[in-house]
């Protein structure tokens, strides 16, 4: 749907109180800044922080309101603000762009977003494919790549492997060589065993089971926790001397003894934080960019839940992913 006079569809939260829901509105259209493209959506991505940021219990990203909410999105380019070299009206993109503090989130017919933030969408995947990507690959490669700089042949462990972050992480570190475990429970082995890791069902299998099992009790080279809780507490005591250690779940409070006695680096990911603060957007763009390369190539394949919804259904799409979703879940903004 074209902008009408000025103005799009757009889902806004006019509160954090229990039990709101979106307020179905037309708002203005701006025309983008300076660094800005703005993007007619075609596809949002739905993330755990979007209900979180929804409810209210996400205090380090929550948007003053009313807002527009949504943090990833694919789309295509219709204008372009000054200093905007690198990409045309036209393009296909997507990106990890809004829904945060100050910045318009993906539940609108439109977004201006900053330049740095998006890459051109891969080729090979729809709107709604691409839309799944940005948050869960940029957290995936900013812990396995940024942090730990992965090696072939290492042995890594996925802790909760056929989550959003962690089956794209699964991905990117075969891609890169290495010998990749990872968890899930008993219905989500196959799944594990397609993206080609060794499947761990935590319910049978004890960390002191499967570290001895595929490391002879020596350790993980690297272990991506993206549970949190009691699963990185398990993992402070799995990692190899020397080795490595990422969450992007560590909210809690943990005892670090036996990662520090096996001299472990511990690195935390809070993929927000280029949004929020404004630093390291390039970054992301540039990570998108690698991304879309390993897709095209065909080593990344995001795995979506089979429902669809639209800006219609936008809560019932939160609550699919509060629920626990079956893959990532997309709205269709634009059909």
């Amino acid at each position: 749907m074209a902008a009408l006079n000025g103005q799009m569809r757009a889902l806004i939260l006019d509160s954090y109180e229990e039990g709101t829901v979106f307020r179905d509105a037309l708002i203005n259209l701006p025309s983008p800044s300076a660094g800005q493209v703005q993007v007619k959506i075609f596809a949002s991505g739905v993330n755990p922080i979007d209900y979180k940021i929804r409810r209210g219990i996400a205090p380090y990203a929550m948007p003053e309101l009313p807002a527009v909410l949504g943090t990833d999105l694919a789309g295509e380019i219709v204008a372009i603000g000054d200093g905007v070299t690198d990409f045309a009206v036209g393009d296909a993109v997507y990106g990890l762009t809004g829904g945060v503090r100050g910045l318009q989130g993906s539940l609108a017919e439109y977004a201006n977003v900053d330049a740095e933030l998006l890459a051109l969408k891969p080729k090979n995947l729809s709107m709604r494919e691409a839309a799944a990507l940005p948050l869960v690959a940029l957290t995936a490669w900013e812990g396995l790549v940024d942090k730990a700089n992965v090696k072939a042949g290492q042995k890594i462990l996925i802790q909760g492997g056929a989550g959003g972050v962690g089956h794209v992480a699964v991905q990117i570190a075969k891609a890169l060589g290495a010998d990749v475990y990872a968890t899930a429970s008993t219905g989500k082995q196959q799944l594990l065993k397609a993206l080609g890791a060794t499947p761990i069902d935590y319910h049978t299998a004890s960390p002191a089971d499967y570290v001895d099992a595929y490391t002879q009790g020596k350790g993980f080279d690297i272990i991506y926790d993206t549970v949190g809780g009691s699963v990185l507490d398990a993992s402070l005591g799995i990692i190899a001397h020397y080795g490595h250690i990422l969450s992007c779940a560590a909210f809690g409070s943990h005892n670090l003894v036996p990662s520090s006695l096996r001299s472990a680096t511990l690195s935390a990911i809070f993929v927000l934080y280029p949004q929020l603060s404004g630093e390291g957007r390039k970054h992301h763009g540039d990570i998108l960019r690698q991304i879309t390369a390993l897709v095209e190539a065909g080593q990344i394949k995001p795995i979506l839940d089979p429902l669809r919804f639209s800006l219609d259904t936008a809560m019932d799409a939160h609550n699919a992913v509060e629920l626990g979703s079956m893959g990532k879940v997309v709205i269709d903004v634009i059909a």
